[in-house]
Order: C-alpha cells, then sequence, then structure tokens
C-alpha cells in the first residue's frame, strides 16, 4: 500500500524557446532542457512549496491557453465524486447503481449490474468489457454510450481487478448527474473551478446530451497544477475546503494495480513511489500529467501532444525518468 501520510500529506503556434524562471545557473534549467529534448512533450510547469520553480513552453500552446488533458479527467471525475459523497448526495462509496440510479440500467442488462457500485466504478473494476484501447471507436459511436458500457458482457467479478475503461467513469458522471439535478459540466464548475479560481470550458457530450466522463475535458496549466495542490494540501485551497480532508486520503490509497504500467490505483490517482517519495499521478493519453508530490511540498504539471501514444514503454517512461530521475533530486535539494 502506497501512504502519503507518512510525509505530512495532510498537514504558442510553433516552438516556443523557453527558459526557466531564473538564470541559467540555476538547477531547474537541467530539467527544462531535458523536457524540451523530448520531441512530444509540449510545456511544463512545477510549483514547490508554493512557489513557482519552473514555467517553460517548448512547442504547442502558450500558457493560459485551456489544453486537452485526455484522461487526467477521469482524477476530476474522481474528485467530484468526493463531492457528491460530501454532500449526501451518495450514501457510500458501496452503494450500488441499483441503489442510486437504477433508471441508468438498460433493459437487458445483466442483473449483475444493478450490483456494480461507485467503488468499482471509480477504481475501474467494474468488471465489464473495456470501452478504452480497441473498443473506444466503437463504443463512442453507439448512440448511448451509458447504455452501451453498461450492456457489455462481465469479464471479471467486479471489485476483482482493474480494467481500465473510459465507460465506467462515464457511467459515474452519469449517475453524478443524475443524483445532483445537475449536469457534469456545472457540478465540475461549480465544485471545483469556483473554488480554484480556474475556468473549465465545456467538452464532449454524448447523444443523450451528458458531459462525457473521464476524457476530453480541458485545463491551463495554472487550472492543473492548482486541481494538484488542492489535494497536496489535503483538499484545501486558498483558505478554502474544496473536499474533505478524509475522500483526500481515502482517494490516495491503493485500491487496486495497473497492469499496463504496474502502478497502484486509487480513486482516480496512480500511485507509486521512488526514492522514498510516495507520488500520485493523474495521467492522461499522449504524456498530459499532473504529479503530486506531498513529501517534496511539490505539484508538476506536464502537457504533451495528444494525438501521439504515451506508452510504459516509451515516452511516459521518459516523462517518468524526468520526474523521478531529475526533478526529484532536485526538488529534494531544494527542501535544504
Amino acid at each position: 500500500m502506497v501512504s502519503f501520510h507518512r510525509r505530512g500529506f495532510l498537514a504558442g503556434a510553433g516552438a516556443v524557446c523557453a527558459t526557466p524562471l531564473l538564470a541559467q545557473t540555476d538547477p531547474w534549467a537541467a530539467v527544462a532542457d531535458q523536457a524540451r529534448a523530448l520531441e512530444q512533450c509540449h510545456a511544463l510547469m512545477i510549483r514547490q512549496a508554493g512557489r513557482d520553480v519552473l514555467r517553460a513552453v517548448f512547442r504547442g500552446p502558450a500558457f493560459g491557453r485551456a489544453v486537452p488533458v485526455k484522461s487526467v479527467s477521469k482524477t476530476i471525475v474522481a474528485a467530484l465524486t468526493g463531492a457528491a459523497l460530501d454532500r449526501g448526495e451518495i450514501p457510500s462509496l458501496d452503494a450500488s447503481i441499483g441503489q442510486v440510479a437504477p433508471r441508468l440500467i438498460p433493459a437487458g442488462a445483466d442483473a449483475r449490474v444493478a450490483d456494480i457500485t461507485m467503488a468499482h466504478l471509480v477504481t475501474m473494476q467494474a468488471g465489464l468489457e473495456r470501452t478504452s484501447g480497441a473498443n473506444y471507436g466503437g463504443w463512442v459511436s453507439s448512440s448511448n454510450w451509458v447504455s452501451n458500457a453498461l450492456a457489455r458482457p462481465f469479464v471479471a467479478a467486479p471489485g476483482s481487478r482493474m480494467l481500465y475503461s473510459t465507460g465506467s467513469f462515464h457511467v459515474l458522471g452519469a449517475v453524478l448527474a443524475d443524483v445532483s439535478g445537475q449536469s457534469l459540466l456545472t457540478l465540475a464548475r461549480r465544485r471545483l473551478g469556483d473554488p480554484l479560481g480556474i475556468d473549465i470550458p465545456a467538452w464532449t457530450r454524448d447523444p443523450q446530451g451528458r458531459y462525457l466522463g473521464g476524457n476530453e475535458m480541458s485545463l491551463t496549466h495554472e487550472g492543473m497544477i492548482r486541481f494538484g495542490e488542492m489535494y497536496r494540501q489535503g483538499g484545501v485551497f486558498g483558505g478554502t475546503q474544496v473536499l474533505s480532508r478524509d475522500w483526500v486520503a481515502r482517494s490516495l490509497e491503493m485500491r487496486t494495480r495497473s497492469p499496463f504500467s504496474g502502478l497502484s490505483y486509487g480513486y482516480g490517482w496512480f500511485l507509486g513511489q521512488s526514492g522514498g517519495e510516495a507520488y500520485a499521478l493523474a495521467r492522461g493519453y499522449g504524456g498530459q500529467i499532473i504529479c503530486v508530490v506531498p513529501g517534496l511540498e511539490m505539484t508538476i504539471a506536464l502537457t504533451s501532444d495528444p494525438l501521439r501514444p504515451a506508452r510504459s514503454g516509451g515516452y511516459f517512461g521518459d516523462i517518468m525518468r524526468l520526474i523521478e530521475g531529475a526533478i526529484f533530486p532536485i526538488a529534494r535539494a531544494q527542501m535544504g
């Protein structure tokens, strides 16, 4: 189990030549150079102890523009799940679809679908055939994304293992909208955007008008950093308790493990350790990253080409070497 308590978690167009905030003698300059050499990497922002130590755009959109964060959207929907729990809209993560949103279950679905819980959805352990990977195109081409996801056959017992599937988060987003009487966009703006002081643009909707849960959201780099900082500070941002401290703590405990990266997974966050430092990772297709490192008082936002893959044995591996091998040692040294 990866624990965050130990280190005090709860206490534009064309290539742009970018430099760190400080002079080139600053140790962060080497990190910028290493990131710039990754041809898929667009931009990197690092905040440590409340101060921006690196802001660099190498290619792609300039800072201040919202960029696609792809499956980082799943981590945002997970946060909204915590917000719904905090408000009593969902009684617990053990509540099932049949209990809280039975009308979402399509006619003819396997009877076991009604017993899929919120915990199964937010950890992608629903047991249903995946809608991601090779199945994604067919799923988003269907006439009803919620029904299509819930009508798929069971390939594992619910809760037994992680099956990475955007459909699980889309169903979860539909449940959140159903129990609150508000769209997922409205929930994201009111419960995260407003207290964090960030804009959340409207994004893709399904044929029924539901906002896609788990993909296609966009944020600015500052928005990514503020979202991560809120988790790093136990759900607090700018003096406001955005999410309960309990939800944040529970989110960052191992619930399952990714069969692809081998990283542990909590509620919407991948969890890892390097050099004794525990970290939480929101990860999106192409190499969109929010990395929260409580022990180093640090949040990292890294964006990349959203059209090219970032596999664990390829570019994502390069990102992790940058984070663990270059950023962590400098951040640790800065802690004195």
